[in-house]
Formats: structure tokens, sequence, C-alpha cells
């Protein structure tokens, strides 16, 4: 959601214009699937459970405080050291949040189904008291609560933030401020403790304000908002205080807050370290690390870990030292110890490289079975993105059809079965299982059906033999050597790989090397001359067919698929060359669909390079399931650096794969990115975050209703009104939540996968001795 923006990964731009429209830059996880939108037609998938939505709880080895010993320090890996530690500010992201919950008042936080609950350590009661004329929101605070210098928390600290925040002083350097432009005024209560807001126009979504609060010292001048809190934070109101933000050594230092009135934290220290995914396994096998999540190949690692325990290096199946086979390491040794002198030097040196790895991966695998892996599912959701400016994508039933293509609960279960997670697709854009506003409207659009998809196509023109005009004696298409020369260059990817919170993070097939599939051939590798001299090739490939591309085992052996789902062996001895067609399905479509000599093809953007392995994965499946319609596409790898800005903000894709967090207030924070976009004086489009640029004004009308409803039922109605039609637009089509797996030590509780809930960061810490040790009995 890893582009996961949400506590992993990148934040997204925001937009230059409008920012006022979104409550945040909302940041991305994943890179999957995109949100849609188009004409409204009512409608839920049948059965009360999918209605619903399958929760699954945090893991997160709860405890009592009084199990919890006092002391110690916790060292946490985050994606990026923060750029500014103001969560208001542009550059803000996952790890900004992360300490500002530590250290800053949170009014309102999320419980484990994504409600927002009234934080008592901040607040006695918060309440709409006046809904006319006008609404009128009364806090009663805490009568402890105190900033670190001792001034206690109070009106001029809100009303501070709402004049740095409602957009009407253009020197605050603001990137979001929706909620804070109703405000008309606040003032002080009957006492200090009371703050009484009042709104200019009703806003249903009052409690997002205020959270995180930050003091009037730094909110009061644009100069203080500005640059005042990017390195330090003088005045804080949490359980942690900021001691140290070391942003060479990529190192946030945080320490118990003496002031602090509530139950003070167990731990002295907390540190936020910041190590990228690709690393971790290594930090953690180090013990650099006691808390980090993590992808599905560090996971995979610490499951053989604990598998092999007390295994010695050279017998575990997996690992460098996995395809050693008896009659190759015969082999190795008779030339290393042959006549030849160049030829046995090099494979010494091979030899000795060999071991090195195998016994640097055996220590890694000692050291990780010191790890637990905790796992739910991330308040985030995979998406693919349909760019609606793009090519056929413009037409609105070239949309419906890649949507209806799609099996979406096939490429769920490829993602979470292996893990033991629900694997059930997402219904909602809006809403996430578990929480209230959740219902599936994906029957808007309607589910799975290659026939329906077909026949959509050949409606907007696409059909069989149409793109048979226009092409060259090879059966290449025609065209200037400007067009070549473009589709070249976009065709290139990029070295580099974006890593957008992406499941897998560079080691995900522990046994070896393994060959993926592009645009449906076989990709092999070259034989070595070893295998050809000694031992059979392990051969790992993997083609596109008609149920996607067939899952890699632990061990990184892998399986094919026949089209009926069955498995069977290994690819044939054969080797078959780079570009040759993989088998289609039998109810494939006879070639590509084309129109006016014009082949119906469509550019999928995709991060390219190590820890983004899973997604690829995703949307070759994708690819193959395409192809059985007609539609093919164009795999394009671009780096991680240009992937978000040069390609899905700028609209340089036809498809794509990203995605969003949830939010408990859909509302405000979900309109940004399904806005109708506008047109600007300059004729560009204002697209806010609605990067696959579809959307309606009735749309924008039902998220305008919802956000001054303030009767929660009636709100929850018109947000989902609003998702049907998103269904329907076709603009996104909303995956799979995406799963949340975290390695922790095992004495380490109160942490872990949290799911929707906050942490409770003053909980955390190391159980005591005696308690785990009953624990064991």
């Amino acid at each position: 959601m890893s582009h996961v923006g949400v506590p992993r990964g990148e934040a997204a731009p925001a937009s230059p214009r409008r920012p006022e429209r979104s409550r945040a830059a909302r940041c991305l996880a994943l890179v999957t699937a995109g949100v849609l939108g188009l004409p409204a037609l009512a409608g839920c998938s049948s059965g009360d459970e999918e209605t619903r939505g399958v929760t699954v709880p945090q893991d997160i080895a709860p405890a009592g405080r009084e199990q919890v010993a006092d002391g110690g320090t916790v060292r946490w890996a985050v994606d990026t050291t923060p750029a500014t530690l103001n969560t208001f500010q542009a550059d803000a992201d996952a790890s900004t949040t992360r300490v500002a919950g530590a250290v800053l008042p949170s009014l309102f936080t999320l419980d484990e189904r994504g409600r927002p609950q009234r934080n008592p350590d901040y607040l006695e009661s918060a309440e709409i008291v006046e809904r006319e004329p006008k609404q009128v929101v009364l806090y009663k605070l805490n009568q402890q609560a105190v900033w670190s210098d001792g001034r206690e928390i109070g009106a001029p600290d809100f009303v501070a933030q709402w004049r740095a925040l409602n957009g009407r002083d253009t020197a605050y350097w603001t990137a979001r401020n929706a909620g804070y432009e109703r405000i008309e005024r606040i003032e002080r209560g009957a006492s200090d403790l009371e703050v009484r807001v009042t709104f200019a126009k009703p806003y249903a979504d009052w409690r997002s304000l205020f959270t995180p609060l930050y003091p009037k010292d730094v909110m009061g001048r644009p100069g203080s908002f500005n640059d005042g809190a990017r390195s330090k934070l003088q005045q804080t109101a949490g359980p942690f205080m900021l001691k140290e933000l070391d942003r060479t050594a990529g190192r946030t230092t945080l320490v118990r807050n003496p002031r602090w009135w509530g139950q003070p934290s167990k731990l002295d220290t907390l540190v936020f370290r910041t190590v990228t995914r690709d690393k971790r396994t290594a930090a953690l096998a180090a013990g650099e690390l006691d808390i980090a999540d993590i992808g599905r190949g560090t996971a995979d690692r610490l499951a053989l870990a604990a598998r092999d325990a007390g295994a010695k290096g050279q017998q575990l199946n997996h690992g460098p030292g996995a395809a050693v086979t008896p009659a190759s390491a015969l082999r190795s040794w008779a030339v290393a110890h042959g006549s030849s002198e160049e030829l046995a030097e090099a494979e010494t040196q091979a030899r000795r490289k060999s071991r090195e790895a195998i016994e640097r991966y055996a220590e890694e695998q000692s050291a990780l079975r010191g790890f637990v892996i905790r796992k739910s599912l991330e308040p985030a959701y995979t998406q693919l993105a349909l760019n609606g400016t793009s090519g056929p994508l413009t037409d609105d039933r070239v949309r419906r059809a890649v949507a209806r293509a799609i099996d979406r609960r096939a490429l769920a279960e490829a993602v979470l079965k292996p893990l033991g997670l629900p694997a059930h697709p997402l219904g909602s854009h809006l809403a996430l299982a578990g929480q209230d506003a959740y219902a599936d409207s994906s029957g808007a659009l309607g589910d799975q059906d290659t026939q329906a998809a077909q026949a959509l196509l050949a409606d907007a023109g696409w059909k069989p033999g149409g793109a048979a005009a226009g092409r060259d004696a090879d059966g290449a298409k025609a065209g200037s050597a400007a067009e070549k020369k473009e589709k070249k260059k976009q065709s290139e990817a990029d070295d580099g790989m974006y890593i957008v919170g992406d499941e897998g993070d560079g080691d995900s097939k522990p046994g070896g090397r393994s060959y993926g599939t592009e645009a449906g051939a076989y990709v092999l590798a070259p034989a070595p001359a070893a295998a050809l001299q000694g031992r059979a090739l392990r051969m790992q490939a993997r083609f596109i067919n008609a149920k996607g591309s067939a899952e890699g085992s632990a061990d990184g052996k892998r399986t094919e698929e026949n089209a009926d789902g069955k498995k069977k062996g290994g690819v044939a001895g054969a080797y078959a060359p780079q570009g040759t067609p993989a088998p289609r399905a039998k109810d494939a479509a006879r070639g590509p669909l084309g129109k006016d000599g014009k082949a119906l093809t469509l550019r999928f953007v995709l991060p390219s390079g190590p820890g983004s392995e899973s997604l690829r994965t995703v949307g070759e499946r994708i690819s193959g399931m395409l192809e059985r319609v007609g539609v093919r596409t164009e795999m394009v790898k671009v780096s991680d650096d240009s992937y978000f800005k040069d390609h899905i903000a700028s609209g340089d894709y036809d498809l794509a794969l990203y995605s969003w967090p949830a939010t408990a207030y859909p509302a405000t924070d979900a309109r940004p990115i399904f806005a109708k976009p506008e047109p600007a004086a300059d004729g560009t489009l204002v697209v806010e975050q609605n990067y696959t640029r579809v959307g309606t004004d009735h749309i924008d009308q039902l998220f305008d209703q919802a956000m001054t409803e303030l009767d929660e039922k009636a709100a929850r109605d018109l947000v989902k009104r609003a998702d049907a039609r998103i269904w329907a637009a076709a603009g996104s089509i909303p995956l799979f939540q995406r799963p949340e797996l975290v390695a922790v030590k095992p004495g380490l509780v109160n942490a872990g996968a949290f799911g929707f809930a906050a942490p409770r960061y003053q909980d955390i810490g190391f159980k005591k001795a005696e308690t785990a040790g009953r624990g064991k009995n």
C-alpha cells in the first residue's frame, strides 16, 4: 500500500493546485491496483460475509502492563528518516506520522475496526453541542494535560493551529487544510479547559481535526511553522519526547517524557532506525533491530529458520547451497584439482565464494530464529489503476471490459492465501473490511466474466483482425520513424526499482534465482556449462496461462499449472528461446483485437529491480487474464525514482499498480482521490490526487453531501452510494487488502501487526522474565 505510503512507502505528492481539498497527501502503500469510477449502478455482491467483509484481528502479543518490565530500548525499522516533523507539510511521510503519534496529542485515535475513539489522555469529552444555526463542537480537555514546558494545553493551541491551516494566510506552507477552512471561530468555553469550535459549514469529519495537535509556538508564526518544526520539537505532550533527529545516521531517538501525566511508558528509549526493506533481513540477523515491517521474502526466511532449528549450514535445502547436487559437487572438485591451472584457479575461487555464501546464509538463518512473525491485514489496499485519458481507456466500455476480464479473487488468493490470511477481494474503494462504512459495491461493475468483457470490447469496435491493416510485411505495426523511436523509448525500463509497499524485499526465493515471464513468452536462462556436463539444470520458469503464473515454493522450486488449475511437473527438457509464445488457454481470444488498423495494446507500467517481485507477479497475472480477451499489454518497467513522479502522477501510463491507505474519514480523505478533473486556465487538468483521471459530477456531489451530513448513518449511506458510482466508472479496481507482516523479538509485547489500531506507545515493552516463564508451563 513498497509504495507503502502508508506506514511503509512514499508519500503521494500533493496536487500543486487546490491542496486545500485534501486532508493529507496520502501515502502510497504497495504498487498494486488503482481506483476507478463510472456511471452508477446500485448493487452489492450476494452473501452477508462478502457484504460485511472479512476482518483479521491485530497481532501484537498483548500483555497487561503489570506483565511488562520497566526500562529497555526498542529499535524499530522505518522506511525513511523524517524530512520534517511537521505532519502538515508536503514532505511529511509515514515516519513523520509515527514520531508525532508518540510525542504529540492525538485527540482521537483509531480502534481495531478503524473507528475514531476519544483519547482520554487528552479529552474528557468532545461532542456536538449545537447543530442550528451552526455546528458547534465543545472540547473538554484533560485537566492534567500539559506541554513538556509545563504550560497547559488549551484554546490558544487550537486557535494557532486553525489559523495556520485554514488556507487564508499563504505564508504558511501547508499541504492540507480540509476541515480547518470550515471553522468560523474558536473560543474559550466556561473554563480554560473548554474549547468551543464553531463551524461556518457543517463538517461531519470534525473528529479528524487537531490530530496531531502542535503547540502554539510551532503554529503561531509562518516562520516557526515552515522551518521551526522540521528538525526539532521544543515542546511535546506525549508519553515520549524527542531527544535527537540524526538524519546522517538515519536515526530518530525518543525518550520517556518526565512530564507525562498518563501511564508512564514502559520503555526508556524508542529508536526509529532507517533501514530499507532490502536490507532488513541482514539487519535483523545482525541483531540491529527489534521490530520491523517485512516483505514476503524475509517472512519466508524467518519461517524456514524456525523450521530448520538446529540444522547445520550444509543441511539446509534452501539458500545458496540448495542447488548443489552430489554430481555437481564432484565435477567442481574434479575441475579444482584438474590439470588446467586456469580452470582450477577459477573453480577454486568459485568454491570459496560459494562456501562463504553458504556459511553466511546459515549464520543469518541461525540468528533469524530469534524472531517471530506477527501478521494481519494492513490498513491499505492494492489497486489496478486505469488511465481514463490514455488511448483506448478513454472509452468507458474498454475500461469496464478490462475490469470484467480480471479475476480479483484469484489475485487475492495468490497473495494472501500462502500467508494464511483471508483471501477475499476487496469490495470497496472507500472502506476496508470491518469498518462501518464498508459495503461490497463491486456489483455496480460486475464480477469477472470473459464473455461480457469480449462483448464490451466488440461494442467499442475492437474486433479480431482489426489490426491487420497498416502492418508491414513482418507483421509489425507500420508507422513513422518518430513513432517507432518513441515506442522504443517508452518500452525501455530503467535499471532501478521503485519500492512502494511491495511485499517482496529482494530475497523472496531463498532457493536460488528465478526467471519470470514477460508478455506471455518463456524467458529461460542459458544452461550453465556445469549443468550440461554433470547434472540437470534446476530450471525455475514461469509462464502466464489461463490461471496466471504459477506460485513458487519456499525453497525456490517451481511448478506450473494446467488451464484447469492442476499442478504438473517442471518445465520440459527442451530449452525454449527467449520470445517463444506461451501456450494459449483454450478460451483465449483468437489473436489480438484491433480497430482501424491498430492493435489493442495497453502500456502496463511497473517498478523494476529487487523488492518488487511479487508486485510484478501480480502484474503478469493480470496481463495473462487480459490476453484471454484479446487485450495485449506492453510491460514497461521503470526505476523507483521515476515510477510515481514521471508516470503515475503525470499520467504516462495505461495500467499501473499502486496502493492507497485506508481512512476513518472517507468523505474528506477520499474526495480528492476520486474528484472529477477540472480544466485549468492553461488548458491542463487539475487532477488533485485522482491519478486515473476518471470522475463524475455525481460522485463529487455525493462526497460533498457526505462531508456535511452530521447524521452518521446517513453519511455512511452517501459514502456507499459514492463507492457504487466509482465502481461503475471503472477508473480503478481494488484488488485486495495488503498483508501486514512484522518481524518481532519474542519477548517484545504490545507491538507487531497493529492493523487499523494506533500503537499505544506507553504499553510497548519487554515481557518480565518470570511472566514469560509462567507462560511456558
